[in-house]
């Protein structure tokens, strides 16, 4: 059977733990060559050591650090055929008028900033050479929002939009824009996600998915391969949700 991304390049960003690393390790298998990108860099280079690809330290917050991911890139691919914007944050879970503003400030940089800030770096080669693929890691967070996670909600609620917006500008260069939306996952944000990770907290997390479990990276890698495969050539601007039913 044909390898699915035999041939392509691809950076994923927040990929040295969590999701992140389920979707560069499937990137992997399917014959990616991938740039493990994290703000931890001991984090991004065990996952790169694992699927023989690239480690990168990264804030992909910061501009100069961003545009230095696309040197980088551009050294070790040549040409970007894959980017997926994975790394987030959250505040903790908490009264929206009690989370402070540098929280707020934090989340907005990595959810939403950084997604510009890519968009800079990556998408005029991706025009000249008139195809590409970005993926934006949203949430269910921003199609259904819980309580106490409102400014995280709010930022998750910002890349859909701006991954439909993407998609319809993008389009006649051959770029597809698509986002997933995980529900809460077996990931490093899942306690501040809880406000407590305690077995009464995940029972009542759980209630509310129909298919009784977390997203796993697993999961997210899977999604991941078919919306950045050629199988997907015919959907962009969609935000795919991978939640157990969580949405419905």
């Amino acid at each position: 059977m044909a390898l699915r991304l035999d041939g392509k390049t691809a950076i994923v960003t927040g990929a040295g733990s969590g999701f992140g690393a389920g979707i560069a390790h499937h990137f992997a298998r399917e014959g990616a060559q991938v740039m493990v990108a994290d703000i931890n860099k001991d984090g991004a280079e065990a996952v790169a050591a694992e699927i023989g690809g690239i480690a990168h330290h990264v804030n992909v917050a910061d501009r100069d650090s961003v545009t230095q991911m696309a040197l980088a890139a551009a050294d070790a691919f040549g040409d970007l055929d894959i980017l997926v914007n994975n790394a987030g944050v959250t505040h903790v879970s908490g009264l929206l008028e009690d989370v402070s503003e540098d929280e707020f400030d934090h989340v907005m940089a990595v959810n939403n900033k950084a997604i510009y800030l890519a968009a800079k770096a990556f998408v005029p080669k991706m025009k000249k050479r008139g195809k590409g693929v970005i993926l934006n890691i949203a949430s269910t967070a921003g199609v259904s929002p819980r309580p106490r996670l409102s400014w995280y909600n709010a930022s998750k609620g910002w890349a859909i939009t701006a991954t439909k917006a993407m998609a319809v500008e993008l389009a006649p260069f051959g770029i597809r824009v698509n986002a997933l939306n995980p529900v809460a996952g077996e990931t490093p944000l899942l306690a501040s996600f809880m406000g407590e990770d305690t077995p009464e907290m995940r029972a009542k997390f759980l209630a509310t998915i129909p298919l009784g479990r977390f997203s796993q990276p697993d999961d997210m890698g899977h999604a991941a391969v078919f919306l950045c495969s050629d199988e997907a050539s015919m959907i962009t601007g969609v935000a795919m949700e991978v939640d157990g039913g969580r949405c419905i």
